[in-house]
């Protein structure tokens, strides 16, 4: 089968599709909260896809996608185009969004991290009694709406081998094949020239298995007889074995990440090689003589200029940062630059091969630090540490807390914007952040919990209050990026040495604790997450960037006890998420970040109790690491992957707190359903180990629905306790 057309020169294979002002976030906030309709989403949905088509052409793009926006997830959006739709969730006023975010009687389905990227998607629940039948509506309506405008666009899909290693159920590829043939044929009526089929899992280690898997779905495919052409993407890493898989079978173009990944052995003679030069992940400019240095040795038929992976996981455009310094601006690029990189490539490719032996180009830095030697004390052990804390704290069994944010209203996000502005003085705004500590404070006296927390009123955001007291960052004013459905970070660029200028975080903690007199705990982010959910500088091994970090966040430790806090905790969640996708690099990636957790908190004395948490991140995969933290006390999400955890917690010995209470849903769970969480944990651990919280934190849900909730995680516990206690 030839393909109607070649495949484009240049092409990205993905886009940033929240809006450039996080229109998309707007529209659904509005749209769950009733104040508009599904029609009206649908329409901001239909306006950013304009948006998006209407500039990529104009930045002179030659390959547009299609199908690359989401309501909430592309994964979700496979689910709904295969049919895979549990069946209690088919009755539902908006089936989609019960499956992303639940209703009130309705859980909804689990969440994790889409490869080693801080994105959130929804996991697929496939059963043996699934049914798959094909609902092409979303792509072919793409489609057509883009020819209406004037543009021919390639519909992007998740693949059928990553869809079904995604919801672990690979037995159903001939199944699900059925559909994708359909799929193929649907688009081919439409006169769509090529399809993107997304294959991520492909870079992982993959058994002879699932390579057989891979041959049979694209065997199959390829042998359609009315089809587009098809374009495989394989991105995060190096398809290695997967790579001669797809290779003899009849698939006409494969998508390589050449950033991640090296340039290819395999003889690829026969196929249009879609050659990710230009990195989706990170926000620096490409050096065109090394870009185009890969391109010329790529051994293809034809070999086209594109990202590494989607455009999604970087803002729009750096013309919207008019606050950060010249030189650093020099060497950015976000989207929109990323896709100029990728057209001037694909030109200079094809009409100036001279160009492979220029000079980069791109602006310098200064030479990086050396990291520092620290002489990293240990700690007591965890039995003696234990004792010390419990006859210091006093705290009853099973001990209730949260994560530590609370619910960030809108007067106060106001107040943050008004400071920014120069409308509210800093002194007037520090007053309503010391009110509103007050209002956490005393909403968790009354509730009844043991270990308080501030609520972080005066933080936007977990990572980014850290960079903007640190030397070594810069804060983007528009550089927002999608974490899931409407929620989006704006993660700082960390471009040089960090340092910590002075305290940060001991303010606000002394204030609470001075509120109360139960225990408050100090809350920092840890030295791993805040560089996975930064944009990292290129020039210094990622490890010694950590190791900078980690000293920074050990400084405030130390100034945090010396306070006079007793209970510090230092977030983890990206531990899991930083985890090489290839088995042979992880032994040496959780080696050191180990070690820099532990220099970050190896000061703090034996009465002081160190916490951590990670949520979202098959965290069961690196129990041992976790182990490793030698935090006396981690919360970890459970609640909303259904206790999967538990299973893996036996050997654990510390304390532990499997989340009961799923807070990115906006249902209150009732103290039945809470209870229930807590007997299966007991039962999985010893009761004097356990700690009750939510899975995260609870910045993005209302005062409402967590008073309603933690007060049924109250009543849960007591019940529990009384019973332990007889």
């Amino acid at each position: 089968m030839s393909p109607r057309s070649p495949f484009p020169r240049s092409t990205v294979l993905g886009y940033p599709r929240i809006g450039p002002r996080r229109e998309l976030k707007r529209a659904l906030e509005s749209y769950w909260g009733g104040r508009s309709t599904r029609a009206d989403l649908e329409r901001v949905g239909a306006e950013l896809r304009e948006r998006t088509w209407r500039r990529l052409a104009e930045l002179g793009l030659d390959g547009l996608p299609s199908n690359t926006f989401s309501l909430y997830d592309q994964v979700l959006d496979t689910a709904v185009l295969l049919g895979a739709v549990p069946e209690r969730y088919r009755d539902a006023a908006d089936p989609y969004m019960a499956m992303a975010r639940g209703t009130e009687g309705l859980a909804p389905l689990r969440m994790t991290k889409w490869f080693d990227t801080n994105y959130h998607y929804i996991v697929p629940e496939i059963g043996p009694g699934t049914t798959f039948a094909l609902d092409a509506s979303k792509p072919l309506d793409e489609v057509r709406q883009a020819r209406a405008l004037g543009f021919e666009t390639r519909p992007v899909v998740v693949g059928p081998v990553t869809f079904l290693l995604l919801g672990s159920a690979l037995d159903r590829l001939d199944d699900v094949l059925g559909c994708y043939e359909e799929l193929l044929s649907a688009l081919a009526a439409e006169g769509v020239a090529w399809v993107q089929f997304d294959e991520p899992a492909l870079v992982g280690d993959r058994t002879p298995e699932e390579l057989a898997a891979v041959r049979t779905a694209y065997e199959r495919l390829g042998a359609a007889e009315q089809r587009p052409g098809l374009f495989v993407a394989a991105y995060f890493g190096d398809l290695g074995a997967a790579l001669p898989v797809l290779a003899g079978t009849p698939v006409e173009a494969v998508g390589i990440d050449l950033v991640r990944g090296g340039l290819p052995a395999a003889d690829l003679r026969g196929k249009t090689v879609v050659a990710g030069v230009v990195s989706g992940r990170d926000v620096w400019r490409t050096p065109p003589g090394r870009a185009l240095a890969a391109l010329g040795s790529v051994r293809a038929a034809d070999v086209v200029v594109s990202t590494s992976c989607s455009l999604q996981h970087v803002p729009y455009s750096v013309a919207d940062e008019p606050d950060l310094e010249a030189g650093l601006r020099g060497r950015l690029a976000f989207a929109e630059e990323k896709v100029v990189e990728v057209v001037a490539l694909a030109e200079a490719l094809v009409h100036r091969p001279g160009d492979l032996d220029r000079p980069d180009g791109v602006p310098g830095r200064e030479p990086a630090a050396e990291v520092r030697p620290v002489a990293v004390r240990e700690r007591a052990p965890y039995a003696v540490r234990a004792a010390a804390q419990a006859g210091h704290l006093r705290l009853p069994a099973l001990p209730t807390t949260t994560i530590g944010s609370f619910p960030q209203t809108g007067e106060l996000r106001a107040a943050r914007a008004a400071v920014t502005s120069g409308t509210l003085s800093q002194a007037d705004y520090e007053r309503r952040v010391e009110t509103e500590i007050e209002r956490a404070i005393r909403t968790q006296e009354r509730l009844g919990l043991d270990v308080l927390v501030h609520g972080e009123p005066e933080r936007n955001d977990m990572v980014q209050y850290f960079a903007e007291h640190l030397d070594g960052f810069a804060v983007t004013r528009n550089g927002w990026v999608q974490s899931y459905g409407s929620r989006c970070t704006r993660p700082p660029i960390l471009h040089g040495d960090v340092a910590r200028p002075g305290p940060i975080t001991v303010r606000w903690a002394s204030y609470a604790q001075s509120l109360t007199a139960r225990p408050v705990k100090g809350m920092l982010t840890g030295p791993v997450t805040i560089v996975a959910w930064s944009f990292v500088r290129d020039d210094l091994p990622l490890r010694d960037v950590v190791l900078q970090v980690a000293d920074a966040v050990g400084e405030e430790v130390r100034d945090l006890e010396a306070a006079g806090l007793s209970i510090i905790q230092v977030d983890e969640p990206a531990l899991r998420e930083l985890l090489p996708l290839r088995r042979a690099a992880q032994a040496d990636y959780l080696e050191w970040a180990v070690a820099a957790y532990r220099r970050a908190t190896s000061g703090a004395g034996e009465r002081t109790q160190i916490h951590t948490h990670l949520c979202y991140s098959d965290a069961d995969q690196i129990l041992a690491a976790i182990d490793g933290l030698d935090a006396d006390v981690t919360t970890i999400e459970s609640a909303r992957s259904g206790a999967r955890i538990l299973g893996a917690v036996a050997a654990f010995g510390r304390g532990l707190g499997p989340g009961v209470y799923d807070i990115h849903s906006p249902r209150v769970p009732s103290a039945d359903e809470v209870e229930e969480l807590l007997r299966r944990t007991v039962r999985a651990l010893p009761a004097e180990r356990v700690w009750v919280n939510p899975d995260c934190g609870l910045k993005t849900r209302t005062y409402e629905e967590v008073e309603a909730s933690l007060a049924n995680v109250v009543t849960a516990t007591r019940r529990l306790r009384a019973e332990l206690r007889s």
